[in-house]
């Protein structure tokens, strides 16, 4: 039924029903695959739909909006992931930002998603392999997912941007 599968490139340009932006906890506008889906979803549109939600979020919480300019998708999902620089062993709210992303998918009748790698970048910290810490969270989040959504129909892609870090996720994909 629900399938994963890893791929070279940005979750921002995949045909899927949402787009997952790695968000801050303020949902506003930043660096990286969020900068990017601010881009292209519109920046006003897009921020306008993100002061709906109060903010501060929690890290691991997700929430959606529209995809308004990225034509691709149906919906963002905003996932706070943890910013390792504060929080050296947040390792639960980083698999909670991936599970609580599917959840959200299931609760508004779509069925696909495109991941980033979220906490991987600057959010990555001093962790001596974030690409593989992220890769690892969201392979545990999804089959987590899977055991309490069994009849649940999702495809999942997690989106690696660089080619150089996918071997590095390749290689941790396949391990799980």
């Amino acid at each position: 039924m629900s399938t994963i599968k890893l791929i070279q490139g940005s979750a921002v340009e995949q045909q899927a029903d949402a787009v997952v932006n790695a968000a801050n906890r303020y949902l506003t506008a930043g660096g990286g695959i969020c900068g990017a889906i601010f881009a292209k979803a519109g920046y006003a549109k897009l921020q306008q739909a993100c002061e709906q939600y109060k903010t501060p979020l929690r890290d691991g919480d997700a929430v959606i909006t529209p995809a308004f300019g990225i034509s691709n998708a149906k919906a963002i999902i905003h996932a706070v992931g943890p910013n390792f620089s504060e929080t050296p062993k947040a390792f639960q709210e980083l698999q909670a930002a991936y599970y609580n992303s599917l959840k959200v998918l299931m609760e508004n009748g779509l069925h696909s998603i495109a991941f980033p790698l979220i906490s991987s970048g600057i959010f990555g910290g001093n962790l001596p392999n974030p690409v593989a810490v992220s890769v690892e969270s969201c392979c545990k989040a999804y089959q987590a997912f899977e055991k309490d959504y069994p009849q649940a129909d999702v495809e999942v892609l997690l989106c690696v941007f660089s080619r150089r870090e996918y071997q590095t996720a390749l290689n941790t994909f396949e391990s799980m």
